[in-house]
């Protein structure tokens, strides 16, 4: 992941519950869930669209 070993991501989460509170820490989880699955969609649907150009263009 990243290169990063379990040491660091446990640093990050703590660093990130000490700057955030436990009370924002759910918000962000949910809007970075919301944002890398628009991100995954748009490449596929690009990919998609690129596979459609690709056979009009055998045809």
């Amino acid at each position: 992941m990243f290169g990063l070993g379990w040491p660091e991501v446990v640093i990050i989460l703590v660093a990130a519950f000490l700057i955030f509170g436990p009370k924002k820490i759910p918000e962000l989880g949910s809007t970075l869930g919301k944002t890398l699955r628009g991100f995954k969609e748009g490449i596929s649907q690009t990919e998609d669209e690129q596979d459609g150009q690709d056979d009009d263009y055998r045809s």
